[in-house]
């Protein structure tokens, strides 16, 4: 289906052909008629199958943009998916003026979030936490509320957050749309849905979708660390995310790692938010070729290309598992999803067995122990973003220009409100920095640091 054949204003098809939305995806194509008549909505979708797209393109249509009240609520499980999510929204929201679309999640300024709402938004996109203490807090107001949407719905309930999304939901009107996204569901879900939607329309495209082309090979060792140095070597992969069970266990093995000259960062519960950034940041420009993870970045991660999965630790249930996984192997690229166990934990790896996956031995693997991986880049941080009217087109024309440095060997620019991005090839990283911190951009002198 074309998004043509829809209800949409010609501003709103001429913003998604820009942006690369060329026809609709299944889930999309099923669902947004559904959404645009007003429907609630229960829909099953893979990861990376565009269901963020689905209800965006549907509450964007609906806003009344001279109503600046909050009319759509959007509830996701992390950070990292909300921060995904609102990006993407704001991408599509470029059809029409004015739409405000606000983030409100843990580990960011209260106080600040308190400013950014009093101006109000149309559109709140947050986690149920930080939502339920601003409603609590009364610096949030939901009854002009249209659309709710659940974004990960099953993986909200595994992490506890029904209480909270319940409380939420007693703030918002009865009379309301109510849609919930999710790559998997079970009795539990359905439960849910009865309690709090009306006749919600089930929609289920996962039997219609390309499965993720992923070779699953699982591998007995008494040396996980070492193990996965020799699949490092024997693969190469360009990047890496490794699965931990434990925040302990994601800091322990970035740090030996790192002892052993492969440059490798870790993400988890812990972290503040602005550290999550950097984090993430350098690992999608590449500099940084491994991200250890505990299940927080499981979903939400908004990495395009994906080399390797690794679990170090046997996932806590199969569809943890399929998460994980699920993040190699997409857009039609093949994928490497590797499961180390050892002698603890052979009775859970062999729930693991099937035709698709290859059992074997550490000493099966060709590779050696004394491999070691540096980055691609260097991520060069500059004090300056958005707030400041600074453009990819200003950083790299300063890098060019007066750091005399090839576009070649510029990577990937990333700006935020306060703060830019940009991946310089490693041998450059200290040209580039030096004549950044001498020189100006758009005629203003900023701070400018290597990540």
């Amino acid at each position: 289906m074309n998004f043509s054949q829809l209800p949409l204003e010609d501003s709103m098809l001429q913003t998604l052909d820009s942006l690369g939305y060329k026809s609709a995806t299944p889930i999309q194509a099923q669902t947004l008629p559904l959404i645009l008549d007003g429907k609630d909505v229960l829909a099953e979708a893979k990861t990376g199958s565009g269901k963020t797209a689905a209800f965006g393109i549907g509450l964007l249509s609906k806003l009344d943009v001279k109503r600046f009240r909050v009319q759509s609520l959007v509830m996701c499980p992390t950070r990292e998916l909300a921060d995904q999510v609102a990006k993407e929204l704001r991408r599509i929201a470029r059809f029409k003026h004015n739409i405000k679309i606000l983030m409100l999640t843990g580990g960011e300024s209260f106080g600040k979030q308190l400013g950014s709402l009093s101006h109000q938004a149309h559109i709140v996109v947050g986690t149920p936490g930080r939502i339920l203490k601003h409603l609590n807090k009364e610096s949030l107001e939901l009854t002009n509320l249209q659309t709710l949407v659940l974004d990960e719905a099953d993986r909200m309930l595994d992490m506890g957050f029904l209480e909270e999304v319940e409380a939420v939901m007693a703030f918002t009107p009865k009379e309301k749309q109510t849609l919930l996204f999710s790559a998997t569901y079970d009795n539990t879900i359905t439960a849910i849905s009865k309690k709090i939607q009306r006749d919600a329309v089930l929609v289920k495209t996962t039997h219609e979708e390309v499965a993720n082309n992923i070779s699953e090979e699982f591998y007995a060792t008494s040396n996980k660390e070492d193990t996965f140095v020799k699949i490092l070597s024997q693969f190469k992969p360009e990047n890496v995310i490794v699965f931990t069970n434990t925040k302990i266990a994601a800091k322990e093995l970035a740090e030996n790692l790192q002892k052993r000259k492969i440059d490798a960062i870790a993400i988890h519960g812990d972290l503040e938010q602005y550290e999550r950034n950097d984090v993430l940041v350098q690992f999608a420009n590449k500099s940084c070729p491994i991200l250890v993870a505990t299940d927080v970045a499981a979903r939400g991660l908004d990495i395009k290309q994906l080399s390797m999965v690794v679990n170090l630790d046997i996932p806590h249930g199969q569809e943890t598992y399929t998460h994980r996984i699920g993040r190699t192997g997409r857009a039609g690229a093949d994928g490497v999803a590797i499961t180390l166990y050892d002698s603890y934990e052979s009775d859970n790896a062999d729930e693991y067995r099937d035709d698709k996956r290859q059992f074997l031995e550490d000493a099966d693997l060709k590779g050696s122990t004394n491999f070691e991986l540096k980055p691609q880049y260097v991520t060069l941080v500059i004090e300056g973003g958005k707030k400041d009217k600074l453009r990819a087109g200003d950083l790299l024309g300063a890098l060019t220009g007066d750091a005399g440095l090839k576009g070649s060997s510029i990577g990937k620019i990333d700006i935020y409100d306060r703060q830019a991005y940009v991946a310089i090839e490693t041998k450059f990283i200290d040209d580039a920095h030096d004549s950044l911190k001498r020189g100006k951009i758009k005629g203003k002198n900023f701070s400018v640091w290597i990540l």
